[in-house]
C-alpha cells in the first residue's frame, strides 16, 4: 500500500483525464474508447496525433503501424522488428485507414474489449466526440493532444515542429475547440514552435526524466500551462515545491492506473488524474466530498 501523505488542505476535485480514450477499457486512440469514455464522464480526452504522407492528421500514439495493435493495410501481420518500416508519415491516409486495430488481446489491458476498428483522422475524432457531447447532454469534453516528436524524427516519422503545429492547430480551429485544447509534448522545440503560433494555445510539458522542471522550464524559455510528469516521478513535497515555485501551474501527471495510486494522486489535489481507467478514478470521485 502506497502512503497517503497529509494534505494542508482539502484537495479539489481533479479533471478526469482519459488515456488514449480510455485504453483499459477500450482499444487506444479509436472512436470506441472515445466515445465510451464520454459515457463515463471524463472532463478531457487524451489522444496522441501523428501526420501521414499527405498531410493528414492522424490519431496514433506511434507514427509507424505498431505491431501489438494490429495489422498491416493487406491485413498482413506485422513483424515488430519491421514495424518502423510502416511508417504514416510515409503512407497515404487512405492506407492507414485500412489497417485494423482492436482486434487482438493485449495482456496488460485484459479488460479491453475487442472493437475491430482503425487510425481515426483528429477531424473526425472531434467531429464524433462534439457531437456525442450534445446527444449525451452533457458538458462540452477538454482535449489534451499530445504531438508525438523528437529531434531525430523530423523528416523522417513527422514534420518539423512549425509545420506539425500549423497542421494540428488548423485542425482544432476548424472544429471550433481550440480554447478547450491542451497541445502536449515531450518535445520542448514543439511547446516553442506552439508558443510561436499563438499565445493562446494552452500547453503542456510531458516528462519522463529525472530532470528537474525548473531546468525544463529554463530550457523551454518560458512557464508552461500544465506539467505532465510521469507519477512515479512525484512525491507529495515535489508537489509542494512546485506549487510554491509556480502559483498557477497545473499538475497533471500520468498514467495512474491502480485505486491506491489513484487515491494517492486525490489526495495530493492535483489538477487533473490521465489514467487508463476513467471508470476506477470516477468511482474513487464519487466516494470523495470536494
Amino acid at each position: 500500500m502506497l502512503p497517503i501523505s497529509p494534505s494542508p488542505t482539502p484537495p479539489r476535485r481533479p479533471e478526469i483525464h482519459g488515456h488514449r480514450g480510455c485504453r483499459g477499457l477500450r482499444p487506444e486512440n479509436t472512436l470506441p474508447a472515445f466515445l465510451h469514455a464520454l459515457t463515463l464522464g471524463v472532463d478531457v480526452l487524451e489522444l496522441d496525433v501523428v501526420i501521414s504522407a499527405d498531410h493528414q492528421v492522424v490519431v496514433s500514439h506511434e507514427p509507424w503501424l505498431s505491431a501489438r495493435l494490429g495489422t498491416g493495410p493487406h491485413g498482413e501481420h506485422i513483424d515488430p522488428c519491421q514495424e518502423r518500416t510502416y511508417n504514416i508519415f510515409q503512407l497515404p491516409y487512405a492506407t492507414v485507414r485500412r489497417c485494423v486495430v482492436g482486434a487482438q488481446a493485449l495482456a496488460n489491458f485484459p479488460e479491453q474489449l475487442l472493437i475491430p476498428s482503425y487510425r481515426p483522422l483528429l477531424s473526425e475524432v472531434l467531429q464524433a466526440t462534439e457531437t456525442a457531447c450534445q446527444q449525451l447532454g452533457r458538458a462540452p469534453v477538454r482535449y489534451a493532444v499530445e504531438l508525438k516528436s523528437d529531434p531525430a524524427g523530423d523528416e523522417v516519422f513527422h514534420p518539423k515542429p512549425s509545420p506539425f503545429v500549423e497542421l494540428v492547430a488548423a485542425e482544432l480551429l476548424a472544429a471550433g475547440v481550440q480554447s478547450r485544447t491542451t497541445l502536449l509534448s515531450f518535445d520542448l522545440r514543439i511547446l516553442q514552435a506552439a508558443r510561436a503560433h499563438s499565445a493562446n494555445l494552452a500547453l503542456c510539458l510531458l516528462n519522463e526524466t529525472a530532470v528537474p522542471a525548473s531546468t525544463l522550464f529554463e530550457q523551454l524559455g518560458f512557464v508552461p500551462d500544465t506539467y505532465g510528469p510521469e507519477f512515479d516521478l512525484l512525491s507529495f513535497e515535489k508537489l509542494q515545491a512546485l506549487a510554491n515555485g509556480y502559483p498557477g501551474l497545473r499538475i497533471v501527471p500520468w498514467t495512474v492506473n491502480t485505486p491506491s495510486e489513484l487515491a494517492l494522486a486525490i489526495k495530493w489535489g492535483v489538477a487533473g488524474i490521465t489514467t487508463d481507467y476513467p471508470n476506477l478514478l470516477q468511482t474513487l470521485l464519487e466516494k470523495e466530498i470536494f
